[in-house]
This record gives C-alpha cells, structure tokens and sequence, in this order.
C-alpha cells in the first residue's frame, strides 16, 4: 500500500515537473511544435476547400492531403477526434505559460475549442454506439443541424485559431509588466 501511494506520489511528481517544463524553458519549443501540428490540420481543411470550392470534387472526394493516400482516415472520427482532443489538451497543457492579456485571448480559444471537442465526441460517441441523433443517416453534430460539416469545421478552426494566434502575439510581445511575471522566454 505505500509503494503504491509513493508510486502515484511520484507520477503526479513527474507530471507536475513536466507541466512546469513547458510553460518555462520549453514553453518556446512547446509552442512551436504544437504550432506545427496547428498549421499542417489548417493546411488539411485548407486543400480541402479547395478540392470543394475551386477544383468543384465532389465533398467525399475532397478529403485533404492526407486522406488522398489514407481516405480512411478522414471518413473515420477517430482522426477528427484526435485532433481536437490534441487541441484541448495543448491549450491546457501550455495554459501556464501565458500571462495578462495573452492569457485572456489563450482562454477564449481554450473554451471554444472545448465546445468543438464536444462537438466530436458526440460523433465520435455516435460511431462507437451505432446510434445517430436526430434520426441523421450518418454522424450528425449539435452545430451541423445549421452548417455544412466542411464549412462547420473550418468556422471552428478560425474561432480556435484567431484568439490563439492573438494569445500568442500578446505572449510574444508583452508589457513591461508582462514580461516581469514570465517564466519562459518566449518575449521578443
């Protein structure tokens, strides 16, 4: 029993000095991989619209870049899933970091990106249970009822990715006050 309490004592340990690891010295090299992923996923939505808009495929054709090699990919939630799970734990994740008035602009895109991920665990639960809502003949979101699903999720990744690109600037630019209580050294 007290290996056991030592045992979690230590992950909670390890875990806590991870978190506190990057949102300091790591915070930069945090945000800029997580940024990377960002920006592939804007690029994925991005060919897609393309395909949808510009090259008129038909929208099960047009599924990205990665879905032309993988199109179980992009027909599975899972992926989508993933993804905005992946978003919300990020902004989570890298939320101590922040300060002042980044931290504000971080928040907003945390608490829109919480009702995107609820969003897809709907659908994502929908699959698991073989039980669509609102008697839909596929996985069917609350916001999908009024919006496309191309164009919904495109909507969402701006109103995610506006207030985080805002956060970052404020983090990257901060007062002089701001810049007292950072703890990493992202400030240019």
């Amino acid at each position: 029993m007290a290996t056991e309490t030592v045992s979690k004592t230590n992950q909670t340990s390890a875990f806590q000095n991870f978190l506190k690891l990057i949102n300091t010295s790591k915070h930069e090299l945090s945000l800029r991989l997580y940024m990377l992923v960002v920006l592939a996923h804007w690029g994925e939505h991005l060919v897609q619209a393309f395909q949808i808009f510009v090259l008129k495929w038909p929208r099960p054709a047009s599924r990205g870049i990665l879905g032309q090699w993988f199109p179980w990919l992009v027909s599975s939630e899972v992926l989508h899933y993933g993804y905005a799970l992946f978003m919300l734990i990020g902004l989570w994740f890298l939320r101590s970091g922040f300060k002042g008035r980044s931290l504000r602009w971080w928040n907003i895109a945390l608490v829109i990106q919480f009702w995107h991920h609820i969003e897809h665990l709907l659908l994502q639960c929908q699959v698991i249970f073989h039980t669509n809502l609102f008697n839909s003949p596929v996985p069917i979101s609350i916001l999908q009822l009024f919006v496309p699903r191309v164009e919904l999720h495109m909507f969402y990744n701006t109103m995610v990715f506006i207030p985080m690109v805002i956060g970052m600037y404020y983090h990257l630019f901060p007062t002089k006050d701001e810049r007292a209580h950072h703890l990493c050294s992202c400030a240019v």
